[in-house]
C-alpha cells in the first residue's frame, strides 16, 4: 500500500474490500454501481481541474510555508475581537481531541451528557455575568447575535404594536460596524427600518418596539444606561445590549439595569482570534421570552429513574416543526468553542476572572495616564480597556506598523487601542514608545501598572457571579485535566464508532487538516489587520473559493457565511438582490419541496421572500406537474426555487434538469441546498443541474469537524449574473462591485476552520474527491444491500439505487410496540449512535455512512440493525418491559443487585459480540424531554430545587 496517498487513509474501505461489497451489490465495477444511481444527462464529462493531490506530509510542509506569509503584529484594534490566552490545558483536551471535535448535536442527550454539562456550565457563566434569567448555548457570532435581539424583539411586541405596525428600531450609534452591517442586512427584507442615533438624545416615542445599546461603546466607552432603560420601559420599548463578556467582571450586568436582552461574544474567553472565527457568541434574556429564544437551550431534566439528566429543550428541532413561522433559521450553535470558553471559566473561576478583567483594566489606565503626560488627550471619561487620543492618525500608523503594532484608526485625527489579556507591561511600554516616537518625545518607562480606575462607581458590579460549585473547583490542571475526562467519557464520538445520520455526513475528519488549528500564526491574527499582514491567510481563501467555485461549476464563492443557515439565507439575498438590480424587486415567491430542510422555508421568510409548497410524488421525488403549475401560477412574482439535491430522500432526481429549466422559464433563480454535495463532488455539480447558487456544508462535505454542533461554515457559490452582489464587510472590502451588506461579523467568516477545508481538497486532489464520492454511494448501497429484508428502504432511484444515503421506514413495527425511537436508543446499547430519527419523514430512520468508514464497522452497524429487528419480532404491544423499550441500559442497572426484568443482563449490555470489545457505557436512562420542558431549568441547579414542582 502506498504510505503517501491521503485518499487512501482517508477512504474508509481497502480497494479489495471495494471488490466484495461490488459484488454483493451485483455489479462488476465501480463505474456501473454510478451508472445506475446518477442521471447519465448530468455526469461530468471530465475531471475537476485542481492542483494535484499533496500527500499529508508535503501539505505540512507547504501549510507551513504559507503559515510565515503571516505577520503576527501586536494587535490592538479591538471592534470586539482581543487576543487571548488559551489554556494549554484546554487546548490539549478540547480543540485537540477528537472525543471532543467529532461529536454530534447532542440530539440523543443519553450518549451526550458530557458536552450537555459543558454547555449548562456555558449558560450559567453567561446568566451569571449578565445578568440574565436564560441563556442559550451560543450563537454564531456577536453581529448575529445582536440581529436575532432584533428579531425576538420584533416578535414580542405588544398587541398594539403589532396592530399598529410599529417596526422602528433603534440603534445607538456606536454600536460595532460590523453589527450595524449585518442589522441593516436582516432590517430590510422584514420590514423592520432602523433608525441610528445617539442614545442621549433619542425620543421615546410610540412609533418604536426596541433598541440596541453598546456596553462599552465600539469607542471605548462606558455610559449609565440605567436611565435610557427605563425611560424605554415605560414607552414600552425593549432594549438589547451588546455587551463585552470580559468586561461585565467589572461592570454592572446590563440585566441589573433592566435590559431584555444581552448578546455579545465569548472570543476573549480562552479563543483565538483565527481572522475572524470561529468564536462563540452568547445570547441571553428573560424567561418570558423563552418561546422566542433562537437557537439551542441546554436543560435540566431527570431520566426513567428519577436522575438528573440534561438534553436539548424547546427549540431542540423547531426549524423542522414550525418551519416557515420557525423563530428563526439558526441551527448551528458554536459548541466547541462554547465548550472552551465554558472551561476557561471553569479552569479561571469568578477571583481568576477578577484578576485578568482588573489587570487589563489597569492596563488601559495606565496607558492613558502615560499617554496624557506626553501631552496626548484622551477622549473616554469611563472606560474598561479601549482608549481613544486626539493625534495624526497616519503619522502614529507609520510607527505602529514599522514596530509590529496595529492600533485602530477610526478617522484621519483619533488613535484607538484596545488592551488585552496578554498585554504584558513590556508590550505597554512598546506602545507608549510608539506615540513618544512620532510626537519626537522622550519618555519614561513604566516600572508598574498604576492603581487608576477609570469605572464610576455607580456602574461597578456590585452583584456575585458564577458562585456554583463548579467554577470553584477545578482551578489546578490536575483537576481540570480530569473534569474534562469525565465529561468526555460520557459522550460518544467518531473516535469510538461510527456516527450514520443522514444529511448530516459525519466523515472522518483528518489529524493532518486539524494540526494547523494550533498554530498561534494562524490563530493569532485579527480580522480587520490590513490584508497585507495576512499573506497566509489570503493566499488559502482565495484559493479555497477557487477549489470550491471550481467543485460547483460556478463562477464566484463567499466564504462569509459562518453556518448552513447563514448560507441559505446569503444565497436568497443574492438572488434578491439580483432580481432588483433587473428593476424586479417585487419577485418574492420561494417555491419550497415538502421534503425540504426545515430552515429553507424559515431563511425563505427572513429574506423577505412568500414561501409556496410543492408537493411530492408518491416514490419522494418533487411532483413536477404540481411545480410547473405553481411556477407559472406565480410567473410574475416568482423570486426563487429552494432545492436539496440529490433529494432529502436520498435519490438523484432525474427530472433535475427540466425542474430548474421550469423556475428559469418563468423568470426565477434556483438555490440547491448543499447539505448532500457529499453525492455530488467529482460526479456532477450545482451548474451542471442548472442551479444558480448553492451553500456548502463545509462541516460536512469539506471535513470541518461538527464539534458537538458547531462549528460551522456555509459558504454560498453562485453562477456569473449573482457575482456582482457577494457579500461585504464594512471594515475589510469583500464580495462583488454591487455586494450586499454583510451576512456575518467577520470579512471571511470563520476563517481559521477554512483551513480544514482546504487541506482536505489539497490533499485529495480531483480523483481523490470523485473516488470519496463514490465510496460514499458504494457503502450506502451497501448497508442498503445488507439490510434488504429487515428494513424496507422508503424511496429509491429508477435503477433501485440508493444516493449517499437512505430512508428505513420504522412505521410498521407501531404493530409490536416498537417506535422509532426505540430503535434509536436501542443502538445505544451496541454502541453505536442513532442514524437521523423521523426526518424527512415521521418514524424513520436516515442513514449515510459516508466514504471514510471501512467494510467492517459497516458490517457491525448492520449486524446491530438486524439483531435489533430480531428483538422487535420477539415483543408484542401489550409488552412494555422489553430490552427495546427499556433502552439503552446503563452499568447502574447492569450491577444493580436486583434485575427485574424478562430478559438477560447480557441480552441488554453485550447484545453482539463484538460490543465486549468495545463497550459504550450510557451514564443515564431514557430523559423525559416533557417534564423538562415543563420545569424549564437551564442553569447549574441541583435537581432536587425543581423535582417537586
Amino acid at each position: 500500500m502506498r504510505t503517501d496517498v491521503f485518499a487512501l487513509r482517508h477512504i474508509g474501505p481497502r480497494p479489495e474490500e471495494k471488490d466484495v461489497m461490488l459484488k454483493a451489490l451485483g455489479v462488476d465495477t465501480i463505474d456501473q454501481l454510478i451508472y445506475e444511481t446518477l442521471p447519465d444527462g448530468i455526469r461530468l464529462k471530465k475531471a475537476l481541474d485542481l492542483d494535484p493531490a499533496l500527500s499529508e506530509y508535503e501539505y505540512a510542509t507547504h501549510i507551513n510555508a504559507l503559515a510565515n506569509k503571516n505577520k503576527l503584529f501586536k494587535t490592538y484594534i479591538g471592534l470586539g475581537y482581543h487576543e487571548a490566552k488559551i489554556p494549554a490545558v484546554i487546548q490539549r483536551n478540547i480543540l485537540e481531541n477528537p472525543g471532543w471535535y467529532t461529536a454530534y448535536t447532542p440530539y440523543q442527550a443519553e450518549i451526550a451528557q458530557g458536552r450537555l454539562e459543558a454547555l449548562l456550565n456555558f449558560q450559567t457563566m453567561i446568566s451569571d455575568l449578565t445578568g440574565m434569567e436564560l441563556a442559550n448555548a451560543s450563537l454564531l457570532d456577536e453581529s448575529t447575535a445582536a440581529a436575532e435581539a432584533m428579531t425576538l424583539l420584533a416578535a414580542v411586541r405588544n398587541r398594539t404594536q403589532k396592530k399598529n405596525d410599529v417596526v422602528k428600531f433603534f440603534v445607538d450609534k456606536e454600536v460595532l460596524p460590523q453589527t450595524l452591517s449585518v442589522l441593516e442586512t436582516r432590517a430590510l427584507p422584514v420590514g423592520v427600518e432602523l433608525v441610528i442615533g445617539n442614545p442621549q438624545e433619542f425620543e421615546f416615542g410610540s412609533d418604536f418596539f426596541g433598541a440596541l445599546l453598546q456596553y462599552p461603546s465600539a469607542s471605548g466607552e462606558i455610559h449609565d444606561y440605567a436611565g435610557f432603560i427605563s425611560k424605554a420601559k415605560e414607552a414600552d420599548i425593549k432594549v438589547a445590549v451588546a455587551a463585552d463578556i470580559m468586561s461585565l467582571v467589572l461592570l454592572e450586568a446590563p440585566g441589573h439595569l433592566g435590559a431584555d436582552v444581552v448578546v455579545g461574544t465569548t472570543q476573549r474567553f480562552g479563543i483565538s482570534l483565527g481572522y475572524g472565527g470561529p468564536h462563540a457568541a452568547y445570547f441571553a434574556t428573560r424567561e418570558e421570552f423563552k418561546r422566542n429564544i433562537p437557537g439551542r437551550i441546554i436543560g435540566v431534566t431527570k431520566d426513567r429513574n428519577g436522575d438528573r439528566a440534561l438534553r436539548m429543550a424547546l427549540q431542540t428541532r423547531e426549524q423542522h416543526i414550525k418551519r416557515d413561522k420557525a423563530t428563526s433559521n439558526i441551527c448551528t450553535a458554536q459548541v466547541l468553542l462554547a465548550v472552551m470558553a465554558g472551561m476557561y471559566t471553569v479552569y479561571h473561576g469568578p477571583k481568576g476572572l477578577e484578576y485578568i478583567a482588573t489587570k487589563i483594566h489597569r492596563t488601559a489606565a495606565t496607558l492613558a495616564d502615560a499617554l496624557e503626560n506626553l501631552g496626548l488627550y484622551q477622549l473616554n471619561s469611563a472606560y474598561f480597556d479601549t482608549i481613544r487620543v486626539k493625534t495624526d492618525a497616519e503619522n502614529v500608523r507609520k510607527f505602529a506598523e514599522a514596530n509590529e503594532i496595529n492600533f485602530y484608526y477610526p478617522d484621519a485625527d483619533t488613535v484607538s487601542v484596545s488592551i488585552n489579556e496578554t498585554t504584558s507591561l513590556a508590550d505597554l511600554n512598546k506602545i507608549i514608545a510608539v506615540f513618544a516616537e512620532a510626537l519626537g518625545k522622550e519618555f519614561t518607562h513604566l516600572e508598574g501598572l498604576a492603581e487608576n480606575k477609570a469605572i464610576p462607581e455607580t456602574l461597578s458590579r456590585k452583584t456575585e457571579f458564577m458562585t456554583n460549585p463548579v467554577f470553584n473547583s477545578y482551578h489546578s490542571e490536575t483537576e481540570l485535566m480530569r473534569y474534562i475526562k469525565r465529561l468526555e467519557r460520557k459522550d460518544l464520538s467518531l473516535n469510538h464508532s461510527m456516527i450514520s445520520l443522514g444529511s448530516c455526513t459525519m466523515k472522518l475528519n483528518a489529524a493532518a487538516e486539524m494540526l494547523p488549528l494550533s498554530d498561534a500564526r494562524w490563530g493569532g491574527i485579527h480580522p480587520f489587520v490590513p490584508v497585507e499582514q495576512a499573506g497566509g491567510y489570503q493566499e488559502v481563501l482565495k484559493k479555497l473559493e477557487d477549489q470550491l467555485t471550481e467543485i460547483t461549476g460556478f463562477a464566484g464563492t463567499s466564504l462569509q457565511p459562518n453556518s448552513g443557515a447563514q448560507g441559505e439565507y446569503a444565497g436568497l439575498m443574492v438572488i434578491k438582490a439580483y432580481h432588483e438590480s433587473r428593476g424586479e424587486a417585487h419577485r418574492n415567491i420561494c417555491l419550497i419541496p415538502s421534503s425540504a430542510h426545515g430552515t429553507n422555508p424559515a431563511s425563505a421568510v427572513m429574506a423577505g421572500m412568500q414561501v409556496v409548497v410543492t408537493k411530492a410524488t408518491d416514490t419522494g421525488n418533487i411532483d413536477v406537474d404540481d411545480l410547473r403549475e405553481k411556477a407559472e401560477k406565480h410567473k410574475d412574482n416568482l423570486a426563487a426555487l429552494m432545492v436539496t439535491y440529490p433529494s432529502t430522500h436520498g435519490v438523484y432526481e432525474s427530472a433535475i434538469q427540466e425542474i430548474t429549466g421550469i423556475i428559469h422559464d418563468n423568470g426565477g433563480q434556483v438555490y440547491m441546498d448543499g447539505a448532500n454535495m457529499n453525492a455530488q463532488v467529482g460526479l456532477t455539480n450545482p451548474g451542471k443541474i442548472g442551479a444558480d447558487v448553492c451553500h456548502l456544508n463545509l462541516h460536512k462535505t469539506f471535513a470541518i469537524p461538527h464539534g458537538g454542533g458547531g462549528p460551522g461554515v456555509g459558504p454560498i457559490c453562485v453562477a456569473e449574473q449573482l457575482v456582482p452582489f457577494l457579500p461585504t464587510n464594512p471594515i475589510i472590502k469583500t464580495g462583488g462591485e454591487q455586494a450586499i451588506s454583510a451576512i456575518s461579523a467577520a470579512p471571511w467568516g470563520s476563517s481559521l476552520v477554512c483551513l480544514i477545508s482546504y487541506a482536505y481538497i489539497k490533499m485529495l486532489g480531483a480523483a481523490g474527491l470523485k473516488e470519496s464520492t463514490e465510496a460514499a454511494i458504494l457503502n450506502a448501497n451497501y448497508i442498503k444491500e445488507r439490510l434488504k429484508g429487515a428494513f424496507e428502504v422508503l424511496y429509491s432511484g429508477e435503477k433501485g439505487r440508493a444516493a449517499h444515503e437512505m430512508i428505513i421506514d420504522c412505521r410498521p413495527f407501531k404493530e409490536n410496540g416498537i417506535e422509532v425511537v426505540d430503535i434509536a436508543k436501542r443502538l445505544i446499547d451496541y454502541g453505536f449512535h442513532s442514524p437521523t430519527v423521523s426526518f424527512p419523514v415521521a418514524g424513520t430512520m436516515m442513514i449515510e455512512p459516508t466514504e471514510s468508514e471501512s467494510k467492517q464497522e459497516l458490517d457491525r452497524f448492520c449486524d446491530a440493525m438486524i439483531s435489533i429487528r430480531k428483538e422487535i419480532d420477539s415483543v408484542t404491544a401489550d409488552d412494555e418491559n422489553n430490552v427495546l423499550k427499556n433502552a439503552p441500559h446503563t452499568m447502574h442497572m447492569l450491577t444493580a443487585e436486583t434485575w427485574d426484568f424478562p430478559y438477560t443482563r447480557q441480552q441488554a449490555a453485550y447484545p453482539l459480540e463484538y460490543v465486549a470489545d468495545n463497550k459504550f457505557w450510557p451514564t443515564v436512562r431514557r430523559v423525559d424531554d416533557a417534564y423538562g420542558d415543563r420545569n424549564l431549568i437551564c442553569t447549574c441547579a441541583p435537581i432536587e430545587e425543581y423535582m417537586d414542582a
